[in-house]
């Protein structure tokens, strides 16, 4: 697996693995991230994705790509608090990760997630996340590579009839190190 910056070409594959979440939650699998109702439509994620290539390459984000045998296989994004580099928050990245279902549990997640915060020093001060507090192999990554809990909001999410607690969680990147082994 080789990881790399951004590519126009890797539309197709995330769209896919993004895609699938919704199988994943439909046949009741415990997946860790936010979605809509419905899937948005390919125009609404081609205009979605056109915004993040355009953004990672003015380097005002950044997005760091896990591939396998010439495909996208995940991603890792860190965008400005309020999707501006320029305002009284953008100094705080808001960070969100995406690994296809067939390459969890490789390194993937940890890889992206070292290759975008070292990326993220001395372009954010400050990067936050939130997690589904139930959702511990995630959380155990976020605190290896140096995040602390600073709150929860109990019943956040609301998936079906049921409600899951969200946890947040920052690392401040003035002074941060790589963890020395970053996959334990």
């Amino acid at each position: 697996m080789i990881f790399r910056d951004l590519l126009w070409s890797d539309f197709d594959s995330l769209l896919e693995t993004y895609y699938h979440l919704y199988e994943e939650r439909a046949a009741g699998e415990p997946i860790g991230i936010h979605l809509f109702a419905q899937p948005p439509s390919k125009a609404e994620e081609v205009e979605w994705f056109a915004n993040l290539y355009r953004k990672n390459l003015a380097r005002e984000w950044i997005c760091a790509v896990a591939e396998e045998g010439g495909r996208a296989v995940g991603s890792c994004v860190i965008q400005p608090e309020g999707g501006r580099r320029d305002s009284e928050i953008g100094h705080v990245g808001v960070l969100g990760i995406l690994v296809d279902h067939r390459y969890r549990g490789r390194g993937a997640g940890t890889s992206l997630l070292l290759r975008s915060l070292e990326q993220a020093r001395g372009q954010f001060e400050i990067v936050r996340l939130g997690v589904f507090a139930n959702n511990e192999s995630a959380k155990r990554l976020y605190r290896r590579m140096g995040f602390t809990t600073y709150g929860q909001l109990p019943r956040a999410i609301r998936r079906g009839t049921a409600h899951l607690d969200e946890e947040f969680m920052f690392v401040n990147m003035e002074g941060w190190v790589p963890p020395p082994s970053p996959n334990r």
